[in-house]
């Protein structure tokens, strides 16, 4: 009986999230988010380290994340890979009135060095990253933790938050949808990385997947950590095995664009998920699925 009941949900959630990857998933819709700065060059070894930076800062309101983002590439110049590898001591004075939310200036040119470091040992960050990589892995997240380990080191508290690391248990949703970004392939992601197994990923929770995903019935928790970041993984793969993370952009538009909040908008009566979005919604696990 449980079984059935979830089969049905999960053949009517497969289709309301291909509906939206249909409607949400292409190059016009990735403003303001700020994948857009990767877009903003060609060569490879660039967009890896505007993808990396971009996510990192992607905390806060999206527009203080393109406000700070314009202005940090624009003190790197055109080719911020080349900016980084001679990167020196001198450089520091360029970010002296920079700085965002929780972190410093002096946590942005310290993460400018520890790049500096793994693009002179490594080459690019995904060659640091295929290190501590293992196809037999279950997920990404042993990788994850060896790469952020190794750019973790003696950091400021700031840095500490910037580039979290899933040994804490946080969702760390920036790196998160940094690996995204650079494993995944199509109008929106990069795939810029191709050795990485697209399946092994780690959907990024934030505020708007926490919710829409409690919404879609892949999770009720209150708490969201990576416990709950591998649990809407898991739902997700059920729906789509070959590629768990798909629906991470379209469905958070419905968060950004249409400004849902879990309260009830002007958008509500057009919304793809109207019908699962119900005052009083009760949660019942059973057998780790919810029943209404």
């Amino acid at each position: 009986m449980v079984f059935g009941i979830w089969y049905m949900v999960k053949a009517k959630l497969k289709t309301i999230l291909e509906g939206l990857y249909g409607k949400y998933n292409h190059k016009k819709y990735i403003p303001p988010d700020p994948l857009q700065f990767v877009y903003h060059y060609n060569n490879k070894a660039d967009m890896e380290i505007a993808g990396f930076l971009s996510a990192m800062f992607a905390y806060g309101a999206v527009e203080q994340i393109e406000k700070f983002l314009t202005a940090l590439f624009g003190v790197m110049g055109k080719s911020p890979s080349k900016f980084i590898k001679t990167f020196s001591a001198k450089d520091k004075k360029l970010f002296k009135s920079l700085k965002y939310r929780f972190n410093t200036s002096e946590d942005i040119t310290s993460l400018l060095e520890i790049l500096k470091k793994i693009l002179v040992r490594y080459g690019s960050l995904e060659n640091l990253f295929l290190e501590g990589y293992c196809g037999n892995d279950k997920n990404i997240i042993p990788a994850a933790t060896k790469f952020i380990g190794a750019l973790d080191g003696k950091t400021s508290a700031g840095l500490k938050f910037l580039i979290s690391n899933p040994a804490r248990g946080g969702t760390c949703k920036r790196l998160f949808l940094f690996l995204r970004w650079m494993v995944r392939k199509d109008q929106v992601d990069t795939g810029l990385w191709k050795k990485i197994d697209k399946t092994k990923l780690i959907v990024p929770v934030d505020v708007h997947m926490g919710r829409l995903s409690r919404i879609s019935g892949l999770h009720n928790r209150k708490t969201m950590n990576l416990k709950a970041a591998i649990e809407i993984t898991a739902g997700f793969a059920e729906i789509c095995p070959a590629d768990p993370v798909k629906y991470d952009f379209s469905l958070c538009r419905i968060g950004i664009l249409e400004n849902c909040t879990g309260k009830p908008n002007k958008y509500c009566p057009e919304c793809e998920l109207a019908g699962l979005c119900k005052k009083n919604f009760i949660f019942n696990r059973i057998s780790g699925r919810i029943i209404t």
